[in-house]
């Protein structure tokens, strides 16, 4: 496997080494222990890296996405979850998929004005922005800069339909917010729990909020009428795919309206990564995982073919399937998040509304 290797395991992060960036035109190589390349074998602290930004609406094209507009204020998560599908595309920015998508995080200070630009552009027609759609909007240093805050307060001004996809509590500190937008039907949450179990959780996304606490803002959102879900995303088979109907009974519990999934699968420098994490952290099992995983895609690791990448094929994908489906009957019977409103987009932040 042609990676920068590190023998201790790394605690605190999900990557445990930095892969080759594809696009480099040189590699870095640990040939002596004393060498000049140390900096690259350690577990350095995070970076913020401006990012100058001139539009901040991404367009999706994919049949596998609900949502044909994405906006994400952060390239890279500190987070760290180890399976996660955004640390691709780190290398186009020539950096690793590895450590660095962890710790050289790059931000988009003006994301709140690009976006009210693009909102009064000739011709812009509204549809539901899918708000960390590659990482995740409310990660840690979202409680220092609030630029996913800032990005709310236009969606609220101009009357914009969003979907946020979070794993953090700091979604709780803009409730007022979100409040405010659930009662023009504006706003739809989904909170990521893929395991109850603490120790699978510190492993797989070292620097997330435990399930227990993402239950909580599952309660909160529904007592405050947010419409929120759960996503039980990814399931890796061999290592929580048979706690999906107790992640979804609990979810239910706490309020959910509804509930999805997906199925892990490791493209690109994602698959070294996977590899390498599974062997240091589950030794004993690393080989039915990654079986398991392969099972699901055509033998393979990775899978870019869509509508079937994300939910697989074969008889291990099928079952988890049906596992889902009876979970949801069971647990979300009659349960529905509302329809987004598109109707009341006020372009120059509803000054028109202030003639009524």
């Amino acid at each position: 496997m042609d990676t920068i290797q590190n023998p201790e395991y790394f605690k605190g992060r999900g990557a445990q080494v930095n892969t080759y960036n594809k696009f480099a035109a040189q590699r870095y190589v640990a040939e002596h222990v004393e060498g000049l390349d140390e900096e690259f074998l350690e577990n350095t602290s995070t970076q913020l890296i401006d990012e100058h930004a001139k539009k901040i609406i991404s367009v999706n094209d994919s049949p596998d996405l609900s949502l044909g507009y994405s906006l994400n204020p952060y390239q890279g998560c500190e987070h760290g979850c180890i399976y996660c599908y955004a640390r691709n595309a780190h290398e186009y920015w020539g950096y690793s998929a590895g450590l660095d998508f962890e710790r050289k995080i790059i931000v988009k200070r003006n994301a709140a004005e690009l976006l009210e630009r693009q909102f009064n552009a000739k011709g812009y027609k509204p549809q539901p922005i899918m708000l960390s759609g590659n990482t995740d909007c409310y990660q840690p240093i979202e409680r220092k800069l609030k630029i996913t805050r800032a990005l709310l307060q236009i969606m609220l001004s101009y009357r914009h339909p969003v979907s946020i996809i979070s794993k953090n509590n700091l979604i709780l500190r803009d409730i007022d917010i979100l409040s405010q937008l659930a009662e023009l039907q504006l706003v739809h949450v989904a909170l990521s729990i893929n395991s109850l179990n603490e120790d699978l959780r510190q492993k797989m996304e070292p620097r997330t909020v435990t399930a227990k606490g993402r239950l909580q803002v599952i309660r909160k959102l529904s007592d405050a009428n947010i419409p929120v879900m759960v996503m039980c995303a990814p399931i890796v088979p061999g290592l929580n795919s048979d706690e999906m109907p107790e992640v979804i009974k609990a979810a239910a519990d706490h309020g959910a309206s509804g509930a999805g999934y997906t199925i892990v699968r490791l493209n690109g420098a994602i698959g070294e990564l996977f590899t390498d994490w599974v062997y240091k952290a589950y030794p004993d099992r690393a080989e039915k995982v990654l079986h398991s995983i392969a099972a699901c895609h055509g033998g393979k690791l990775n899978d870019s073919r869509w509508s079937v990448r994300m939910r697989g094929e074969g008889e291990l994908a099928e079952s988890i399937r049906q596992l889902f489906k009876i979970s949801v009957k069971r647990y979300l019977a009659g349960a529905t998040m509302p329809d987004l409103r598109l109707d009341l987009f006020a372009p120059k932040g509803g000054k028109q509304l202030d003639l009524f």
